[in-house]
């Protein structure tokens, strides 16, 4: 049996920006033990598996080492490959189906929105370390609802210059780290980083899940709802939101970079 995938950069304009994913197209069910060893054969942050469910999607992701309960870019590029390849029209909507309740898609001149849950988050006391572990004292410190935490540092130059010890982040009791700051380029709102050692994702590209909490973080600081930010990994990406009191809208756009089969079982 032939398993057809796609591997897809998410918010990215052209290929090798943005975050990678690969997207399976599945006809039936598969173990959890084989699409855990698939995401780990393929190596990339996430591999989405997208399974018919009457005219909607069930959709699972996986990093290398573990299913995830949120995902953005591999949403984002499971939408992208439904709507280039046919299987939904542009103006049609998608509904994903996932352990996050369901996501759903839309497509408007070029960019996928898909409205996500919204992350609330609250301000934490300071772990022990973290200013040593980021080389400065943070402006603030949040945990969200997925146990991310959130430190704000005070300049974009901070963020851009920051070099992680994966182990010590690792050794945070949060599911991952977010680190952000107030743009200095007046075309984003804010910037950010983004490490998750514990799923298997040292740093990852361009996290959707990690701009659920940070939109209504910076609403809040902001006081605008409409944000355009950046994530300043080595490879970059944007992505614009719309912060609800229930819901964040995230957008992005994908490019397809490869397209092949899984020939073993």
């Amino acid at each position: 049996m032939k398993f057809p995938f796609y591997q897809v950069d998410a918010f990215a304009v052209k290929p090798f920006k943005g975050n990678p994913a690969a997207v399976f197209l599945l006809e039936s069910a598969r173990e959890d033990s084989w699409l855990q060893a698939v995401a780990e054969e393929i190596n990339l942050p996430e591999t989405a598996f997208l399974l018919p469910k009457g005219h909607d999607y069930q959709l699972r992701w996986f990093t290398p080492t573990t299913e995830v309960d949120l995902c953005g870019h591999a949403t984002i590029a499971s939408a992208h490959i439904l709507y280039e390849f046919g299987y939904y029209d542009f103006e049609e909507t998608i509904n994903f189906h996932t352990r996050s309740g369901i996501i759903t898609s839309t497509f408007n001149r070029g960019t996928i929105e898909l409205d996500m849950p919204r992350l609330n988050v609250k301000a934490t006391p300071m772990p022990d370390g973290l200013p040593k572990i980021l080389g400065t004292e943070p402006v603030a410190t949040l945990v969200s609802d997925a146990k991310t935490l959130i430190a704000e540092m005070p300049t974009s130059e901070h963020i851009r210059n920051f070099s992680p010890n994966f182990d010590e982040i690792e050794n945070l009791d949060f599911e991952g780290l977010a680190i952000t700051a107030l743009s200095d380029d007046p075309r984003f709102d804010f910037i950010s980083r983004y490490f998750s050692p514990r799923a298997g994702i040292p740093e990852d590209p361009v996290t959707g899940m990690a701009h659920c909490a940070l939109g209504p973080y910076w609403e809040a600081k902001l006081g605008k709802s409409n944000l355009h930010a950046y994530q300043a990994s080595a490879r970059g990406g944007e992505v614009w939101l719309r912060v609800t009191p229930n819901r964040v809208f995230v957008g992005g756009k994908a490019v397809t970079v490869l397209a092949g089969e899984m020939l073993r079982q």
